[in-house]
């Protein structure tokens, strides 16, 4: 299993393996071992394949019937029955982990590459897999967008330059709120790097860094709320 999974090892021979989809696998975990092994609504398999056959289950709004469907950092996992609602994170140890929201309409973005498209349009392409179109050309790369959902519309572009508020979601940093204060682009195959500061300044690649504000959070963050273990 991949190491982003908080589930236990060593108590069953096999696990179910996401399906492909918006996520990579080693960065997503399939929607049943969220129901079952996460969340704890289900006992076993079939209980939590039912429970997603029933349609209780959405994914950034959408109903998902998938039990392979692959679920990563960001998205938003709601349960309109018992009326909760989490959003998808990485914690300390690097885990995929959920924490309880009240802002389940909106979903965080980030901006990994942007397309020209004929007739001036721009395609901004997201760190989830999906793609938005837009007539707006102020978009850049590693930049962050909210969504409304279950619309994807843009309701709120946020800028990666020094003084924006960052989440990290990789390396010795993870799961760290802090400001950025330098963006160094690099030569060559080497990964562009980003200074931040919270309490101490330290460095990480910019792939790690996800602008989630300006002085606060645009969304609901693992340091104010309760967390699935």
């Amino acid at each position: 299993m991949p190491k982003t999974w908080d589930i236990q090892r060593k108590t069953h021979k096999w696990a179910v393996k996401a399906s492909p989809g918006p996520h990579s696998g080693l960065k997503s975990i399939p929607l049943l071992l969220v129901i079952r092994d996460v969340m704890k609504l289900a006992n076993s398999s079939r209980e939590a394949k039912k429970i997603l056959h029933d349609g209780d289950v959405l994914v950034d709004g959408v109903v998902r019937r998938d039990y392979k469907f692959p679920v990563g950092v960001f998205d938003v996992i709601t349960i309109p029955k018992i009326d909760l609602s989490y959003r998808v994170f990485l914690d300390g140890k690097q885990r995929l982990s959920l924490k309880k929201i009240s802002d389940p309409e909106v979903k965080l973005c980030k901006i990994t590459d942007k397309t020209i498209l004929k007739g001036g349009n721009t395609q901004l392409n997201l760190h989830d897999g999906s793609n938005i179109i837009s007539d707006e050309y102020s978009y850049h790369s590693s930049d962050s967008v909210i969504l409304s959902l279950p619309e994807r519309k843009v309701v709120k572009h946020l800028t990666y330059k020094p003084g924006s508020l960052a989440l990290v979601i990789g390396g010795a940093h993870s799961g760290e709120l802090a400001t950025i204060e330098d963006i160094r682009k690099t030569r060559g195959a080497m990964p562009n790097m980003t200074s931040l500061y919270s309490s101490y300044g330290f460095e990480t690649i910019e792939d790690y860094v996800f602008v989630i504000g300006k002085g606060t959070p645009e969304i609901e963050t693992p340091n104010g709320g309760e967390v699935v273990d």
